[in-house]
């Protein structure tokens, strides 16, 4: 409830900002078409050409992170906004800046196509919000989308040729006069851009995403770029209006939204896989024993010996005790809440507390070790002491933590029976060390003889 009520007011203080900002916008927009002396453009082709480029690679940019985002969560919404965004930039490269980087007015086919472009990419923007599901085929779906995107704008390049001279002229000398065609796709530019805001509106004040907010806000900005398009007639595509400089703005407000939605996006599953990482801890570790808890209790239950079942119940239960204190101190490690190394001191004092094993710990000072590296480390070196001491029957063992040639390196040594490694290299246990080697990037040698010993090396990534 509590959630709710904070989701509650984070909407109205967007939606006053909102109001707020399309009042100001609106009103400004009034004042120009009321005053067309207020009109200003400004003859800077170079000028002109810069901002083509920044939206165009902005929009590319937008294009490319909706994109990473679809492939992670496979919502419908981003694969819209990539195909959107990409089409506007596709659409801008060839049918405007590079033309247009030839010196003078781009043709009159290439410049109807690139409207034509943008018009197709904002109907896919518009659409965006108003996608519920998400698809299970990701990687198919995004080459489907890129192959149609690039169809379509073929499409309307062909269109746009075959009409040929008998599309109007965009630019008008004296620009006072703005073909009737052009200004109906600006207007429905327009009308696009305010079914985006409108949708991305209600996605906001129905789920609080904070990409919501930005692609809405965005979208407000594209509105009113497009408004001033319509009111004020191209000169040339040498000159920059107010509307221009909108529209830079708008991409930029977006290209900002997007970004934080892959931090985000980022942070999330982070958490996810510090959740996994958790479950297998426990899994792994503690649950085994009170699963062993629970079968001597199940044997009291039904019948067995109570002296030597108590005694068995007795040695899991201080297995399990000992168990939950290692993962305390290994979870904690990695959290940040504890030393690494005094960690793994308190560990071995644990671990050699009866005598049966010596173990000498040495940790190299500076050295350091992320945090995904830290109970990854700490679980090797748990199951390597653990084998030395149940399974070797070590009397001593040594760890060392240290860097050698600008290499970290992990290594646990003891003198105990050892085995043959072509018998013995399947067993659980080291492929577990095997695992936790390779999901923290590192590699992982094991040498051992019977009679003399066993050796485990893990070589942390650079």
């Amino acid at each position: 409830m509590r959630r709710d009520h904070a989701q509650r007011d984070d909407y109205q203080a967007w939606l006053w900002g909102e109001v707020l900002l399309i009042g100001l916008l609106g009103a400004v927009l009034a004042l120009f078409v009321a005053h067309p002396s207020l009109r200003s453009s400004y003859q800077l082709p170079q000028a002109h050409l810069v901002m083509d480029t920044t939206v165009m690679l902005a929009a590319a940019i937008v294009g490319v992170l909706a994109g990473i985002r679809f492939s992670v969560d496979g919502r419908r919404l981003d694969l819209l906004l990539c195909g959107g965004f990409s089409a506007l930039a596709a659409s801008m490269l060839v049918f405007s800046i590079i033309p247009a980087l030839g010196g003078g007015t781009p043709p009159r086919t290439l410049s109807w196509a690139g409207i034509g472009g943008r018009v197709f990419a904002w109907v896919l923007i518009a659409a965006a919000p108003f996608a519920r599901r998400r698809s299970s085929t990701r990687g198919r779906a995004l080459g489907e989308m890129t192959i149609g995107v690039a169809l379509v704008l073929a499409l309307i390049w062909g269109i746009a040729v075959k009409a040929g001279t008998s599309l109007p002229a965009l630019y008008g000398g004296d620009g006072k006069d703005q073909p009737l065609l052009l200004t109906g796709a600006l207007s429905v530019r327009a009308l696009l851009s305010l079914v985006a805001m409108v949708g991305f509106g209600l996605r906001f004040r129905a789920r609080g995403n904070d990409l919501d907010r930005w692609l809405c806000l965005g979208a407000t900005l594209a509105l009113f770029a497009e408004l001033n398009y319509v009111f004020t007639p191209a000169v040339s595509s040498e000159y920059v209006s107010q509307g221009d400089f909108l529209r830079l703005l708008s991409y930029g407000v977006l290209l900002v939204g997007v970004w934080r939605a892959i931090r985000h996006a980022e942070f999330g599953r982070a958490v996810a896989e510090e959740r996994a990482r958790v479950a297998r801890e426990i899994h792994d570790g503690l649950a085994q024993y009170l699963f062993a808890v629970s079968t001597h209790a199940a044997m009291l239950e039904n019948g067995a010996d109570p002296k030597k079942t108590l005694a068995q119940l007795k040695e899991a239960a201080a297995a399990a005790q000992q168990e939950a204190r290692f993962a305390v101190l290994a979870l904690s490690s990695a959290g940040g809440s504890a030393p690494f190394d005094a960690a793994l001191r308190r560990y071995v004092d644990f671990l050699t507390a009866d005598g049966c094993l010596e173990v000498e710990l040495e940790i190299q000072d500076g050295i350091r070790l992320a945090p995904d590296e830290q109970i990854e480390v700490f679980r090797i070196v748990q199951e390597g002491l653990a084998n030395a001491r149940k399974h070797a029957h070590a009397r001593r063992a040594e760890v060392r933590i240290e860097e050698r040639a600008g290499e970290r390196f992990v290594t646990v040594v003891d003198d105990g029976s050892g085995f043959d490694e072509q018998e013995i290299a399947a067993g659980q246990g080291l492929k577990n060390m095997r695992a936790r080697a390779a999901s923290i990037g590192g590699g992982f040698r094991l040498v051992s003889t019977p009679g003399r010993g066993t050796a485990v090396e893990v070589v942390l990534r650079a």
